[in-house]
């Protein structure tokens, strides 16, 4: 498949640039795969769309203020680094600009010195291994010094860092939003429990690799950047319980979609070379199974870079909530994978012509 066929023409002022005052008054696309029908709602009808036993699935990872502002103390030169991942032992992964300037053995500063860089080494994809030091807590200067990460197509400043937040997040150490999940309240959430709809949690920190524009023509070529996941033994529980009783796993954003299908595929194939039972530290990156179907989940851990894309059976995932996705990126391809590719297109030209909101900042899309 090419590249080029999950394309589509966006005017530029449809981008979102600020998130709305109210989370749930985002607009809703339902697209109904079996009676293939577009309707449109706001968010705040999404329970209309959930019957009691269902088990909505959320991402609960935090964005951390990963984008870093600071100089050269030998030349002022003004450098900004994005930290990607924690290697551990105050090492991180950062994507650095401009990239000339920080060779192996370049120190950079923030916040005048209270925080420190030492680039290490040159990574994959001209990445930097960086070593900081500091006095005090992490946690407490990055937050001081640290700005949320937002995409680059969100050019308004961020008034409130609390908005590139879904409410239930919790476990830091993201790199950029699981968007889908920008449109929950606490009220509504509530509500949907009270109406019998199961919440399970999962952790995926999403890194950038997610968002990188595909640079090859073909699908099939293309190569996902690993994320860490976690599933805890409670989640396990809820989702084979839903299983169990007929109901239908509501997957909340893509995120939560690959990690669930990540975990089904480890434990029901063994194509890592790992035991089966203990997928703790597997990667998986295929895109295409040869036995669809659900085996109970179990709590896990580990790393993926699994690709779905069109041919991609699905073990879990019953319905999707999701936003809108920049052409030609993976994550529309993961999208036209659980409908297909023509049906999601007729979609978002349909989004178009409908003037909704797209990407982080817009509206959302139910797929069931």
């Amino acid at each position: 498949m090419k590249v080029s066929d999950f394309s589509y023409e966006l005017p530029e002022e449809l981008i979102a640039q600020d998130p709305l005052e109210r989370r749930s008054d985002s607009r809703l696309m339902v697209l109904d795969r079996k009676l293939n029908t577009i309707t449109h709602r706001h968010f705040r009808d999404i329970g209309d769309y959930l019957k009691p036993g269902d088990c909505l699935v959320i991402n609960d990872t935090k964005v951390i203020p990963a984008r870093l502002l600071g100089v050269k103390p030998d030349t002022g030169a003004a450098i900004e680094v994005l930290l990607l991942r924690n290697h551990g032992d105050n090492v991180w992964e950062a994507l650095v600009r401009p990239g000339k300037k920080m060779r192996p053995g370049a120190v950079v500063s923030f916040g005048d010195g209270l925080l420190t860089g030492t680039v290490e080494s040159v990574a994959e994809e001209g990445n930097r291994m960086i070593r900081f030091s500091y006095e005090g807590i992490w946690e407490e200067i990055l937050d001081r010094l640290g700005e949320m990460p937002l995409p680059p197509y969100i050019t308004h400043k961020l008034q409130d860092r609390d908005r590139y937040q879904t409410v239930y997040a919790t476990h830091e150490g993201s790199a950029a939003a699981p968007t889908a999940g920008l449109h929950f309240t606490p009220e509504l959430l509530a509500e949907l429990e009270e109406k019998g709809v199961r919440i399970a949690r999962l952790t995926l920190h999403v890194g950038l690799g997610t968002f990188r524009p595909v640079k090859v023509d073909t699908i099939e070529e293309h190569h996902m950047h690993s994320e860490y996941y976690e599933l805890s033994e409670e989640a396990a529980g809820l989702i084979n319980l839903t299983k169990q009783e007929g109901g239908r796993i509501i997957s909340v954003g893509t995120t939560s979609t690959r990690t669930l299908e990540t975990i089904a595929n480890v434990l029901a194939t063994k194509k890592t070379g790992e035991d089966a039972d203990n997928p703790e530290g597997t990667h998986v990156a295929w895109a295409e199974n040869d036995d669809p179907g659900f085996q109970p989940l179990r709590a896990c851990s580990g790393w993926t870079d699994i690709f779905l894309y069109p041919g991609y059976r699905f073990r879990v995932v019953d319905g999707l909530i999701t936003n809108f996705h920049l052409p030609e990126s993976t994550l529309i391809m993961l999208v036209s994978a659980f409908y297909d590719r023509e049906h999601v297109l007729l979609a978002y030209e349909t989004a178009v012509k409908e003037r909704y909101r797209f990407f982080s900042f817009g509206d959302a899309m139910l797929l069931i």
